[in-house]
């Protein structure tokens, strides 16, 4: 590929700076970031009446600025909190999380500096489908230029930076850039979800923009986090499947019915299951930090992702239609985290776990 004028890489280095520098002195808050008591959990919300996508996700910022890093002891308290949001707000969940996750994949490779302590709403955008590929093309001090497409960009409308994964030569890495950078520009048409419809997560056409390298070549996919990352996003299932399973709990003709009494049970079941194999999961990430217990990880997702949609059932089921057509915030919810259990490989996942339990010598043992 033939080197860019050294003139254009000169504009986008200077771009940069000029927008780094810029947002440092920002103010993003509407208040001082003080941390929720562990003792008062989040009530899930009741009515339509949620506050816009933007208000919600930069209070809860200012409530929770950082949240403790997977594998440093306390990962627990790390998705019990993602689980609170979630059954909160799906969609602000789906934005808060990507942030939260930007903030340890920063700190993971040795750029925590660049998060500055969580004042910047960050997405993460990994998708690599065949048909949107962005370039990356370094140049001085470690600031280069992005080309091409990226797709599935989740908050494009929101965030104020992103980590994008991109290629150089036949290499893949990671770069840091500012959302309003010269040369981003949305393609239109490619978000039409109903299911999270709140966050718009299109495509976005990048030229000559600014960005920076975030570790070497190949780190990002590397990193032991990237697969403790993934059993964040089982507990932003868990808690989202737990408010959807509240509105059967509380439904005023549940206990009367005895098949609505049963369809709860079998939720209390799964969920009890799912919430068992979170907290086991993530003691074993704290033990051993170093690793990326992959298996363990798809096998908490995997559990997760059957016991959420399990609930959507089973709500449905032993309450009828009327919620899903009187209940604006849990018709919401339903389609929201359907659209997000996508997010799983589904079979490509069971399948990877059946391999790994052929491949064991002791499996299934108390």
């Amino acid at each position: 590929m033939a080197r860019a004028p050294q003139g254009r890489h000169e504009r986008a280095r200077l771009a940069w700076l000029s927008l780094w520098h810029a947002h440092r002195g920002r103010t993003l808050f509407r208040g001082p970031a003080v941390p929720p008591s562990d003792s008062t959990p989040h009530v899930a919300a009741t009515s339509a009446d949620l506050p816009a996508l933007d208000v919600f996700v930069r209070d809860a910022m200012a409530r929770q600025s950082a949240l403790p890093l997977p594998g440093h002891g306390d990962t627990l308290r790390r998705w019990r909190h993602l689980a609170d949001i979630a059954a909160q707000d799906v969609c602000g969940i789906k934005v808060l999380e990507a942030h939260y996750d930007a903030l340890a994949i920063l700190d993971e490779l040795g750029a925590a500096e660049r998060a500055l302590d969580g004042a910047l709403l960050h997405a993460v955008w990994a998708a690599e489908p065949p048909d949107a590929r962005l370039t990356f093309t370094p140049g001085a001090d470690g600031i280069g230029t992005l080309d091409g497409l990226k797709a599935w960009c989740s908050g494009a409308d929101l965030v104020d930076a992103a980590l994008v994964t991109a290629h150089h030569g036949d290499a893949r890495v990671l770069v840091q850039i500012m959302r309003d950078a010269p040369g981003i520009t949305p393609v239109p048409g490619h978000w039409q979800a109903v299911g999270m419809a709140r966050v718009d997560s299109g495509r976005l056409a990048f030229e000559n923009v600014a960005a920076v390298q975030i570790g070497a070549a190949g780190d990002y996919l590397a990193r032991p986090g990237f697969w403790h990352g993934g059993g964040g996003i089982a507990a932003c299932w868990f808690g989202a499947a737990t408010a959807i399973a509240e509105t059967l709990r509380r439904h005023a003709r549940a206990a009367h019915s005895p098949h609505a009494m049963a369809h709860l049970g079998a939720i209390d079941m799964a969920l009890s299951a799912a919430a068992s194999l979170l907290r086991d999961t993530a003691a074993v990430i704290d033990l051993e930090p170093d690793a990326p217990h992959a298996t363990a990880i798809t096998r908490v997702r995997s559990v997760v992702e059957r016991a959420a949609s399990d609930v959507i059932d089973r709500v449905g089921r032993a309450l009828g239609p009327g919620p899903l057509c009187e209940d604006a915030a849990h018709a919401q919810r339903c389609a929201d985290l359907t659209t997000f259990l996508r997010q799983s490989h589904a079979e490509r996942d069971w399948a990877d776990l059946g391999a790994a339990a052929q491949g064991r010598d002791a499996t299934w043992r108390l």
